[in-house]
């Protein structure tokens, strides 16, 4: 029987810390430990006397609304179909379909659990349109799995380290400055973003984990 390899021991561990740090957050959350820490941040990037106006320049405010639509569900849609054509057309319909599963069971597992913890926006107007409730937070958790999963998938098909690392920089990076701008925008408190962060990050961690660990078994049997 083959062995299995350390590097699904090292992903499901990972994961399993990203759900505990979601299962203190939202503990907290819901016993209300955390709104002034919120409040505090939230009021921190307004301008003094209107919670309605973002601090920082307009080109800038809008530079950030900008960047916040890259976690929207139209643009990760439209990415995730794009990348799961791709794998497709490439012969890679078994990493085709896990990239599927993944965006997919993220979006449900989000939405359902908005609907439970129902927690209402943070009390600023003007900023941007929103329609669901605010924890944990979608755009976080969405673009979470959709860059991290297709990071992966990128870093585990170059030989390279440097490539590697930059195929992981590159989704961190895009997934961070997203959770931040809904937070500059007012739109989520910082704990909902922080918990979409884990629950997004532990959900495309347990999916990458369990592709490797299927196409590991498939050729060594």
């Amino acid at each position: 029987m083959p062995s299995t390899p350390r590097s699904v021991y090292v992903g499901a561990l990972a994961a399993a810390a990203l759900l505990g740090g979601f299962g203190l957050i939202a503990d907290a959350v819901t016993d209300g430990d955390t709104l002034d820490f919120d409040n505090a941040v939230l009021m921190s990037l307004r301008v003094p006397g209107n919670p309605a106006q973002p601090i920082g320049p307009v080109w800038f405010n809008e530079a950030v609304r900008d960047i916040t639509g890259l976690g929207s569900f139209s643009v990760l849609g439209i990415v995730t179909i794009v990348v799961f054509a791709y794998l497709l057309l490439a012969g890679k319909q078994r990493t085709g379909w896990f990239m599927a599963f993944a965006v997919l069971g993220g979006t449900i597992l989000s939405t359902v659990l908005k609907m439970l913890f129902d927690r209402p926006r943070p009390e600023l107007t003007g900023v941007a349109e929103v329609f669901t409730a605010s924890f944990p937070s979608g755009h976080a958790t969405i673009s979470a799995v959709v860059f991290l999963a297709i990071g992966a998938m990128l870093a585990e098909s170059s030989p390279e380290r440097r490539l590697k690392l930059f195929y992981i920089g590159v989704a961190i990076t895009l997934t961070v400055l997203v959770g931040v701008s809904r937070i500059y925008l007012g739109v989520h408190y910082p704990t909902d973003v922080l918990a979409g962060w884990s629950l997004g990050g532990a959900w495309a961690l347990l999916c990458t984990t369990a592709a490797h660990f299927v196409r590991e078994r498939a050729a060594s049997a």
